[in-house]
């Protein structure tokens, strides 16, 4: 492990005010540059008046070879470090070494100074093997050179070479080298350069304090972060925003937004960082009242036209569910930054998983995808982020064709090399119902990480290969990557479908024993979902009772749609109970409820639960089904009749129906919520997803059969999946459909959950 050298022990930190003296130099001017240049007559004894210089004029005496005084080189180099003028400071630093000045220590320490603050740390490394004398200045300027150009191993390896040369750091060094430790994730440097700070009774420093709170808060000890910051004698606004950061990646975002509070009674005022950081606190709170007046604070500090700001303001309207005003601030700002557009794609995106329906998050999604077709006319280039966001959009709506677009466009632009774009891709393909394509993509990427691995083993279970996904699983324990507990649902999921018990139960036991992975809701679920699927219910219960906690409404509908496929009627009863004690928060499960008490004939059951659904203000289901059809996405809902195709969609329907009698197929009605008070229930014959298959049916070519993929807002019923599997046989097509619960995908008679979508 990296660790001082014993010469650190006997070291005194140096006295900071030869530090400032040089270090106040390196400070940008906020005046317009003057240089003063005084030149003297051949004799020496008669001098003209000295007169000032703009920056292109004292350029031009050292282009010309006019010897000049050391100091005269120190604004123009500054002018340089300002406008990042690495061209010019390459002239001056001829003529400083064609007229002899390279001797004078403090020149050669500000040009390297120049030459780190402008990312050419070969060059000023060179600079600073070639002093004449090397002092803490120069040692320090090197140090933070190469933390700002990333290289932080470098930073601690100079730091190293300070000590053992017999430099004396001060608290400028100090800082910089903790903050190349936090860039690291050394903690144990970092308490070892604390320990010294303590030491020789400066770790008040603010310099020090600052970098020793991101240091900790980067390491994952927030108490030290916080005990760092309050030790700081004199804090300014940097310290502060250091903690409030540091309490914001910690998960406490909450604490971090009294710490802002604190600041402002303090009277220190906070300065763009410190806003954005606080905005950021904001949205995860999902706290819009705070963030509007953090953004009031922002506009009277005078940073109303700050970009990133603005952004962070957009985001939290957007992360608040307030798309119109997140599309205002949008729509009115003067300049859009790429991070702007991702802010809005990226919240779009979000507020898919977030909205309070899914025609609402289909509404979202769309709006993303239009977003990123404004960004691309724009001619600015999208990034990875924007290409993550976009595909995870296109996952969510199944839209496969405009995924295929930005997978084209990935590898045009580059991005494809990423391995969050590539994850990406592979989530789509695998959502999209498109496993061949995920896995030619996971192939093709070049480097994997587990959320890689786990988004392939999940997408081959997902999609009916549980062997593919199990062999995947034991490919990746062979590469060394060590499988999480969401990988673990992914291998279980694959069991359930195909019925692999024993092989369940062991990879149950393998999580819990070998990796040390307590079970979550989501594991236990998986296995009772097995159990159910092979009629075992006896076992699936008995399961429930190893649980460490209380099954959710998840695990007691599998249980009851089991129970009334079996026919087992009071365990039905008992899990239906169980579920109404949880009270749950949807109207699919009710209606899951009053179906199996209407079909018992249990008539103050229905009543209770209709009670229970007006005292959470539920409505009726809302059944809607999208279909993308060449870059355009059509919706419908059930028993529709205002698609200007309706009547070929039902005299096709009528007809695939009859059709369907051969096969065996009888129309299996379930009862329905409704929002009407006098007919509170209906029987509907045609789904929205029949609806949609039909219309794709019909507006899709069978000489080049395409699939046809729909997304559905509630849980296909019984009646609809056995038909949906009679269609496929008889259209010949292959047909995706993704509901609310899992994705079905349905080719020649046979559908990918394993016909448990058959139980519902």
């Amino acid at each position: 492990m990296t660790s001082l050298p014993s010469v650190a022990a006997t070291r005194t930190p140096k006295n900071e005010s030869e530090f400032r003296k040089y270090s106040n130099s390196f400070l940008p001017s906020e005046k317009s540059l003057a240089i003063s240049y005084q030149r003297s007559t051949q004799s020496d004894r008669v001098s003209e008046a000295p007169r000032f210089l703009d920056f292109r004029e004292a350029l031009s005496l050292i282009r010309e070879g006019t010897k000049v005084e050391s100091a005269f080189y120190v604004p123009i180099l500054q002018e340089c470090i300002n406008k990042k003028l690495v061209s010019d400071a390459q002239k001056i630093h001829a003529h400083i070494v064609k007229t002899g000045a390279h001797k004078d220590t403090f020149l050669m320490t500000f040009l390297l100074n120049a030459y780190a603050k402008c990312g050419r740390m070969e060059t000023a490394r060179k600079v600073f093997d070639e002093l004449p004398h090397r002092n803490v200045v120069s040692w320090t300027a090197l140090m933070t050179g190469y933390v700002h150009d990333s290289k932080p191993e470098l930073a601690v390896q100079i730091f190293r070479e300070m000590l053992e040369a017999g430099a004396y750091p001060t608290n400028y060094t100090l800082g910089a080298a903790l903050s190349a430790c936090s860039d690291l994730y050394s903690k144990e440097l970092g308490k070892q350069i604390h320990g010294y700070s303590i030491k020789y009774r400066i770790d008040f420093d603010s310099s020090i304090g600052n970098s020793l709170c991101s240091l900790y808060s980067k390491c994952g000890t927030l108490d030290r972060a916080v005990k760092a910051f309050r030790g700081i004698r004199d804090k300014n606004v940097i310290s502060w925003t250091a903690v409030i950061s540091a309490l914001g990646d910690n998960g406490e975002a909450a604490t971090g937004l009294q710490f802002f509070v604190e600041m402002l009674s303090e009277d220190i005022q906070p300065n763009e960082f410190t806003l954005t950081s606080a905005l950021s606190l904001c949205c995860v709170m999902q706290s819009l009242d705070i963030g509007t007046q953090i953004h009031s604070l922002a506009i009277k500090l005078g940073f109303e036209s700050n970009l990133p700001i603005k952004n962070s303001v957009m985001y939290l309207y957007l992360k608040c569910g307030r798309i119109h005003e997140a599309k205002k601030l949008f729509d009115e700002m003067e300049t859009i930054s790429l991070v702007t557009w991702n802010a809005m794609i990226a919240g779009h995106a979000r507020m898919v998983d977030y909205a309070t329906d899914d025609l609402a998050a289909y509404q979202c999604g769309t709006e993303a995808l239009s977003i990123f077709l404004k960004l691309n006319r724009s001619g600015m280039k999208p990034d990875l982020f924007t290409f993550s966001s976009v595909l995870t959009v296109c996952s969510s709506l199944v839209a496969l064709e405009q995924g295929e677009q930005v997978h084209a466009q990935t590898i045009k632009t580059g991005f494809l090399s990423d391995v969050v774009v590539g994850t990406a891709l592979v989530n789509m393909y695998n959502k999209c119902g498109s496993i061949e394509k995920a896995s030619k993509a996971f192939v093709e990427m070049s480097t994997r990480t587990l959320i890689s691995w786990t988004a392939m083993i999940t997408g081959f279970a997902q999609n009916g290969h549980p062997q593919q996904a199990l062999q995947l699983f034991e490919d990746m324990r062979l590469a060394g990557v060590r499988p999480n507990k969401i990988t673990f649902v992914g291998v279980l999921s694959a069991c359930s479908h195909a019925g692999m018990v024993d092989e369940a139960l062991d990879y149950f036991k393998m999580m819990k024993n070998v990796y040390k992975i307590s079970p979550v809701m989501d594991h236990y679920a998986c296995l009772i979902d097995m159990f159910v699927r092979l009629g075992r219910l006896d076992e699936a219960f008995d399961f429930i009772k190893e649980m460490d906690f209380e099954p959710n409404e998840f695990i007691w509908s599998i249980l009851i749609a089991g129970c009334r496929s079996q026919g087992k009627s009071e365990l039905g009863f008992y899990a239906a109970e169980q579920l109404l004690k949880l009270k749950p928060k949807d109207t699919e499960t009710y209606n899951l409820l009053l179906n199996m008490y209407l079909s018992a004939g249990k008539w103050k059951e229905v009543s209770r639960v209709r009670k229970m659904m007006k005292e959470e203000k539920l409505g009726g289901l809302k059944d809607w089904s999208w279909i993308s059809i060449k870059d355009k996405v059509y919706s419908f809902r059930r028993n529709a009749q205002s698609n200007a195709q309706s009547g070929e969609m039902y005299e096709l329907l009528g007809n695939l129906h009859e059709k369907a009698k051969s096969f065996g197929y009888e129309w299996e009605g379930s009862l329905e919520v409704t929002d009407d008070e006098e007919n509170a229930f209906s029987s509907t014959v045609y789904h929205s997803e029949k609806l949609a298959i039909a219309f794709g049916l019909l507006n899709t070519s069978n000489a080049v059969p395409i699939p046809i993929r729909v997304t559905k807002s509630i849980s296909m019923c019984k009646d609809c999946h056995h038909f949906i599997r009679i269609i496929s046989v008889l259209s010949g097509r292959e047909i995706i459909i993704r509901d609310s619960k899992r994705l079905h995908k349905f080719i020649n008679g046979h559908c990918s959950c394993g016909d448990f979508g058959a139980l519902i």
